[in-house]
């Protein structure tokens, strides 16, 4: 009788190992350089692999669970309902258009809603009493439906109005859920101002959280805000950073006013932000939780990191103005990396808060986004989905590694408000804002619908604009972390092209002198187009010219005072200066010619080449000059 057991095939196979995976990527490559086209790195310097094994496994990551400190993992052993609470944001002209806003919310299926309301530097909903305030709230139970205050210089005036509010509508003081977010730290990094003189700010702020804890029970008073240094264009290490020096200072000002650790981080919600880049917002939520961990077990209060709430909004700095739609993609990814990260509530931005007043469609979608996650997708239901990731685990423990470097630093230079007296916390954000606006400017990172395929005309988008915020009194303590949304240079192109088109019926374009067949000319003929219109310029196209001498005379039909040639480095080696000579006779006044030129760029020149356009230089520099040229 014959053995008939049977023989893993995989045994006729060698085992893969990094280094033959290494030789394989090589003959890939043909010669390219690894790092170079194998390597990325984060604005704060880490290595992204290209590929995770068993080898790059984190100590300690494959024994923590969740629910376990120190909770990278998330603070909760099981899921908890649909995985976190729907919480959106509401902006009203006044308190009974609030309160409708508010209302609308809730039936939606959001299950809190986060209240702006106005003050100096802050556009929201205007609110000045308890009246005000209980007339936003009126059916509202606050027992049930969490209520968040964003306030920024008005805080403590608002915490006030919802405190009578609350005696007004007459709800149980021990059961209602509101979130007062008080925070002088990040009102002064957002505005440059504080209500008083700092110190005295942060006194009488906590005295207040103190007096506030103790009339509502339930209630979370104090706000660690890390958005403030994301929407200035920090990285994320630079976001966690400073959420941990700030926590540290809010703990250390509790301590002075007599609250014990415990209790103080059972009054702080920590909020940061989600942006498209989904590993990075994951890796960035799990060592956030991991750096509260460390704060609270450094200040002997290990187990009281787990009450600490993260609240996470989506990216503002990434909403776009110009072709709004794909805002709907941004949130989506955004929401499904918070999600991940072991958020404890979610806001999303309505995809036109770049423009202004979202209407009612703009935050249903917001919300619904949310409620296909959570009731379709499913996402709440597993703890922590991506632990146990040799990338996501690695990615964690660098960021969380490098921003606690950050935060020491802080710490070293006499901590957050020091910091940003001295300008060194901006001056250090601003610097990463200009790395990141240059990755954009030459292609390396890319905004769909505005650096990347825009759309030319109208997107049939149209909003109330935001009004303009009252003026910020008094003398500034510091320079602010300003907003900096990253699609702006580039709208401020569209914005010109259109004043121009308005001002002289004429949209600014350009021919296209494409040579040689479709499949001669296809990429840069499209990716020329693409260029032009991030400008507002339109291209002139057609499906290719046999000789210079066509192109020449399709020049000229067309009445266009600019050119830009566009073929195959085989086809320019052709006929590319003839081109070029043949369309400077036709009266092109400036010409243009898509790709890098390498050995023929003198002899291009020497023809009457203005400009190469190419990827990786500056298009919003090269654009401007363009579309100045075009419009003088």
């Amino acid at each position: 009788m014959s053995d008939t057991t049977p023989t893993p095939f995989v045994t006729n196979f060698a085992k893969p190992d990094r280094e033959m995976w290494l030789n394989l990527i090589e003959k890939a490559l043909k010669g390219g350089d690894f790092e170079k086209r194998m390597v990325a790195r984060t604005f704060d310097g880490l290595r992204i692999e290209p590929l995770y094994t068993r080898a790059n496994t984190v100590p300690g990551a494959e024994a923590a669970v969740p629910g376990a400190a120190p909770y990278v993992r998330g603070r909760h052993a099981h899921p908890q309902d649909l995985g976190w609470s729907i919480e959106q944001v509401v902006v009203a002209r006044d308190p009974d258009s609030a309160n409708r806003c508010v209302l609308a919310e809730l039936e939606g299926g959001a299950n809190g809603v986060v209240l702006k309301i106005e003050a100096p530097g802050q556009v929201g909903t205007p609110i000045t009493s308890g009246a005000d305030m209980a007339r936003v709230l009126s059916g509202v139970h606050l027992e049930f439906a969490p209520l968040t205050l964003r306030a920024g210089l008005g805080a403590a005036a608002a915490a006030r109005h919802l405190q009578d509010a609350i005696a007004i509508l007459a709800a149980p003081a021990n059961k209602v859920q509101v979130r007062f977010d008080l925070d002088p730290i990040g009102t002064l990094a957002q505005t440059g101002h504080a209500s008083k003189q700092f110190a005295q700010a942060i006194s009488e702020t906590l005295a207040l959280a103190k007096d506030l804890r103790s009339q509502f029970p339930l209630a979370r008073t104090i706000r660690v805000d890390g958005r403030v240094a994301h929407e200035a264009g920090a990285s994320e290490g630079q976001e966690l950073a400073v959420m941990a020096a700030s926590l540290l200072a809010y703990l250390r000002a509790f301590e002075t006013a007599g609250v014990g650790v415990d209790d103080a981080l059972g009054q702080i919600t920590v909020t940061l932000a989600a942006d498209p880049d989904l590993f990075l917002t994951v890796a960035k939520l799990r060592a956030a939780r991991r750096i509260i961990a460390r704060i609270a077990q450094a200040s002997g209060a290990p187990e009281a990191a787990a009450s600490v709430r993260l609240a996470v909004t989506t990216s503002a700095r990434v909403m776009t103005k110009r072709d709004p739609w794909t805002n709907m993609l941004r949130t989506t990814v955004a929401t499904v990396g918070a999600a991940f990260g072991g958020a404890d509530s979610i806001t999303v931005l309505p995809y036109t808060w770049a423009l202004g007043q979202p209407d009612a469609f703009a935050c249903r979608i917001a919300r619904n986004t949310q409620i296909i996650a959570q009731e379709e997708s499913w996402l709440g239901r597993i703890a922590d989905p991506t632990g146990g990731s040799w990338y996501v685990e690695s990615l964690t423990s660098d960021l969380a590694a490098k921003a606690w470097a950050y935060f020491q630093g802080i710490e070293k230079a006499g901590g957050i408000q020091a910091c940003l007296k001295k300008g060194t916390l901006q001056h250090d954000i601003a610097a990463t804002a200009a790395a990141r606006d240059s990755a954009i400017a030459t292609g390396k990172q890319q905004l769909t619908g505005t650096s990347a395929f825009p759309l030319l005309g109208a997107d049939g988008i149209t909003v109330t604009p935001w009004p303009k915020p009252p003026k910020l009194a008094g003398e500034g303590l510091s320079a602010p972390l300003a907003p900096h949304r990253l699609s702006a240079p580039f709208e401020d192109l569209r914005d010109t092209s259109d004043h121009v088109t308005q001002r002289t019926g004429h949209t600014p374009t350009v021919f296209l002198a494409s040579l040689g067949t479709i499949a001669d000319h296809t990429t840069r003929t499209t990716w020329i187009k693409n260029q032009l219109a991030v400008a507002g310029i339109a291209s002139l196209i057609s499906d290719g010219y046999a000789s210079p001498e066509d192109a020449a005379a399709a020049f000229k039909a067309s009445k266009a005072r600019t050119v830009c040639v566009c073929s195959s480095d085989a086809i320019y080696a052709q006929m590319g200066s003839k081109a070029v000579k043949a369309l400077i006779e036709a009266g092109a006044e400036r010409v243009l010619l898509a790709g890098r030129p390498g050995e023929l760029e003198t002899e291009l020149r020497a023809a009457g080449v203005d400009q190469f356009m190419f990827t990786g230089q500056d298009m919003v520099a090269t654009l401007t000059e363009l579309q100045h040229d075009l419009t003088a």
